[in-house]
Formats: structure tokens, C-alpha cells, sequence
């Protein structure tokens, strides 16, 4: 997939970049697999606003992607590749030789007609999926489960994946992008292959219309406010400074750590890298 510009007729398509998804399925999605997509628009049971910032959005529909590949030992066909309004990478149906369609997250490099599998020591190429104990070390992986059975949860968004830096014991170390080494059970099934649209990171929507498309309303910074609305609010004329940022609620916004999950701090043999601030 290429990035597409367009010929400033207006002042929003002068810096508009997209991606040119003229390769993809132009038709309407398998509907077996479809399901309606509720939007909350930040609001919670009584109606009051939860999450700022959200309302509206174009309709969807949402497809029922398989993140647990647990039709094993037979053959699969890919009978197209399709854009998924769900998520930043696309999706491809594949069709099993039973019959039986599914969609899965659609990797790089790969193309309508190619065969994948699943399973226990299966070929190393991009599609198949196998557990970790049997993929080598080094290979790209995505779309990895954090426990055997319980489907998919890392490496799932856009042009990224993860990959098996060693082994240790019964446990497969795993480098995440951000530089995180973790340990994962070698029983736990990955694909092969690294997530396609990589070009999802370049675009530039161009203009506070496609926003409101994707369901994000005008958000109002906290210096704007007055003091009773925002730790930021208030001061005389243009004053930014003076402050330590923060949220709305007060939580430090410059590098504080939040994460408080004791339970799985034994699997992490290296933390993230850190970010310059």
C-alpha cells in the first residue's frame, strides 16, 4: 500500500495524506460474520458523560475477527483482503477446505489465493499459526496470546509485531516493540508475519470534519478553563506556565508511571525503554 496526496481544491485536501487502499475488497463485508456495533458516545448507563470527548461517528458494523485460531491441521484459502473501520490493520476472509469461513488479521506480504494453516509444526511462512515452542527464534510474530487458549491480545494494531529474543524453560522470551522482554508460555499459539498498513502512522486527516467521522468531538484545553474546571484554568491573560501538568483529575501527564499489576511483575525480564521527556 502507497500514501496518496491530493491537489489543494480546498484548503483541508492541500495537507490531506491518505493511504490508497485501491487494492483492497470493494464489495460489502461477509455478513454471517458482521454483528451490530453499539456506540456509547462516552456516556454511561444514566446518560451522563464518563469519557470526554466522544460522540457521533459514521455507522458500523463490526466484524467478528478470530483471534483464537483454534481450527487446526486444514488448509485455508484466502478469498480476500478487506478494510476494517475496527481497526488500524486489515482483515482477510479465509475460506477452510470444510467450507467454513473466518477473518483474520491480515499480515504483509500476503495475497488472495495464498494458502495458510494453523497448528502444531506447521511451515514457517507468513499467515500460519503455530505456538511459540515451534516458531525460531527471531521470526516476526503477531496477534500473540498472553496464555495458551485464551486468544490473541499482543501485537495487533498496524505494521507492528514482536519477536522470540530466547527461551527459557517452559517459557518463550518475548521483545516488544518498546523494547519490553517478556516471558510468555511456549504453548501459547502467534502468527507469522508482521501487520499490514503500515502507513496507518503517516496519515494526516486534514481537516476537523474526519475527526467528527471517527467519532471524536472538539477537545478544549485545560488552560482555556477557569480554576474550578481544570488544575491548568485560570491566570490572567495567556498563562501556561507556573504549573506542573497534569489531567483534569490531577494525574501527572510527564512520565509518571501508573502501572500497578504485582501479579505479573515475575514475567518481565526487562522493563520499556524509557521515553525522553
Amino acid at each position: 500500500m502507497t500514501l496518496k496526496s491530493f491537489k489543494p481544491y480546498t484548503k483541508s485536501t492541500r495537507t490531506t495524506i491518505l493511504v490508497d487502499r485501491s487494492d483492497l475488497w470493494k464489495g460489502k463485508p461477509y455478513k454471517p460474520l458482521l454483528s451490530t456495533k453499539y456506540s456509547s458516545k462516552g456516556r454511561n448507563n444514566n446518560g451522563h458523560i464518563t469519557s470526554r470527548n466522544r460522540a457521533g461517528g459514521h455507522k458500523q458494523k463490526y466484524r467478528n475477527v478470530d483471534f483464537y485460531r483454534r481450527k487446526f491441521d486444514m488448509p485455508a484459502t484466502i478469498e480476500r483482503i478487506e478494510y476494517d473501520p475496527n481497526r488500524s490493520c486489515y482483515i482477510m476472509l479465509v475460506k477452510f477446505d470444510d467450507g467454513e469461513k473466518f477473518y483474520y488479521l491480515a499480515p504483509q506480504k500476503i495475497k488472495v489465493g495464498d494458502k495458510i494453516e494453523n497448528g502444531k509444526k506447521k511451515e514457517i511462512k507468513v499467515g500460519n499459526c503455530m505456538p511459540l515452542h515451534d516458531i525460531p527464534v527471531g521470526i516476526d510474530i503477531h496477534n500473540v496470546e498472553l496464555q495458551p487458549g485464551a486468544g490473541g491480545k499482543i501485537a495487533r494494531s498496524a505494521g507492528t509485531s514482536v519477536s522470540i529474543s530466547g527461551i527459557d524453560g517452559n517459557y518463550s522470551l518475548i521483545k516488544m516493540t518498546s523494547g519490553e522482554v517478556r516471558k510468555i508460555d511456549s504453548r501459547a499459539m502467534a502468527t507469522i508475519g508482521v501487520l499490514s498498513n503500515p502507513d496507518q502512522k503517516n496519515i494526516k486527516i486534514g481537516k476537523a470534519g474526519r475527526s467528527r467521522w471517527l467519532g471524536r468531538r472538539p477537545h478544549t484545553r485545560g488552560v482555556v478553563m477557569n480554576p474550578v474546571d481544570h488544575p491548568h484554568g485560570g491566570g490572567e491573560g495567556k498563562s501556561a506556565g507556573g504549573r506542573h501538568p497534569v489531567s483534569r483529575t490531577g494525574q501527572s501527564a510527564k512520565g509518571l508511571k501508573t502501572r500497578d499489576n504485582k501479579r505479573t511483575d515475575k514475567f518481565i525480564i526487562r522493563r520499556r525503554k524509557r521515553k525522553k521527556v
